[in-house]
C-alpha cells in the first residue's frame, strides 16, 4: 500500500498560526502523485498535505483549478455529489464493514456518512459533533480545503491501529462537455485499477502514518 507520513508538531503550533495559513504547513509533507486511472485528459495539479499534534490530525488540500463547478441549488446530497469537491474516506480494515466518508467543497458543505460494501451508503450519519471541522478560501487560480479532525473521533470509530489511519484521498473535477453538460472527471492518490471509476473499494486506499 502506498503511504504517506504525517508529521507530527507542537499542539501549540495550532493557536498561533490558523491553518488556511501556508506557514502552519511548512514542515508537513507534500503529496502531489495523484492519478485519473479512467481518463487520458490531463488534470489540474492537486497537493494534498497532513499534520497531526495528539489531539487532531489536521489536513490540507490546495488544487490549482481556476475553473471551479459548485451546484449551488441547495444543501443537498445530490448538489454536493454535482459539484467540485475533495474527499477523504477512512477505513479499520479491507473489510470496509463499515468506512467513513468525508466529501467537502470550496462552500464549505460536507457530506459525511457510513459505508458498506457494494455502495450501501447511509446519508443519515453524521461525524460526532465538534469533532470536525473545515475552512476554505478560492483564489484567482486555485482553491484550498483545510481542516481537523479530533483523534478521539478516529479513535472511537477504531481507525488508528499501530499510529496507522487507512485512508482514500481523492478528488471530483467536474468540467463541460460537448452538450453543455457538467460530467465529472474521477482522481485518487492510489490507482484502485479497476476498469470504471470506483472510489468505493479497498483497493483505493493508502496509509497515513502517524510519526512521533
Amino acid at each position: 500500500m502506498k503511504e504517506y507520513q504525517v508529521i507530527l508538531i507542537d499542539r501549540n503550533q495550532k493557536k498561533e498560526i490558523e491553518i488556511l495559513e501556508p506557514s502552519f504547513w511548512a514542515k508537513a509533507n507534500c503529496l502531489t502523485d495523484f492519478c485519473s486511472p479512467w481518463k487520458s485528459d490531463s488534470f489540474s495539479k492537486i497537493e494534498f498535505r497532513a499534520l497531526w499534534d495528539l489531539e487532531y490530525i489536521y489536513f490540507n488540500f490546495q488544487v490549482f483549478d481556476s475553473e471551479i463547478y459548485i451546484d449551488r441549488k441547495d444543501d443537498s446530497t445530490e448538489s454536493i455529489c454535482n459539484s467540485d469537491r475533495v474527499e477523504l474516506f477512512f477505513r479499520k480494515d479491507e473489510k470496509l464493514s463499515p468506512y467513513y466518508c468525508l466529501e467537502m467543497d470550496v462552500d464549505k458543505r460536507i457530506l459525511d456518512f457510513e459505508a458498506y460494501p457494494n455502495w450501501n451508503f447511509d446519508y443519515n450519519w453524521k461525524w460526532p459533533e465538534n469533532q470536525m471541522e473545515i475552512q476554505s478560501v478560492k483564489k484567482q487560480n486555485s482553491f484550498t480545503v483545510a481542516g481537523k479532525i479530533s483523534i478521539a473521533s478516529l479513535e472511537e470509530f477504531d481507525l488508528i491501529q499501530n499510529n496507522i489511519i487507512e485512508t482514500g484521498v481523492y478528488r471530483a473535477k467536474f468540467s463541460q462537455d460537448e452538450k453543455g453538460e457538467y460530467k465529472p472527471t474521477w482522481i485518487s492518490w492510489v490507482n484502485p485499477n479497476t476498469a470504471e471509476p470506483n472510489f468505493h473499494i479497498a483497493s483505493s486506499f493508502g496509509k497515513f502514518v502517524l510519526m512521533k
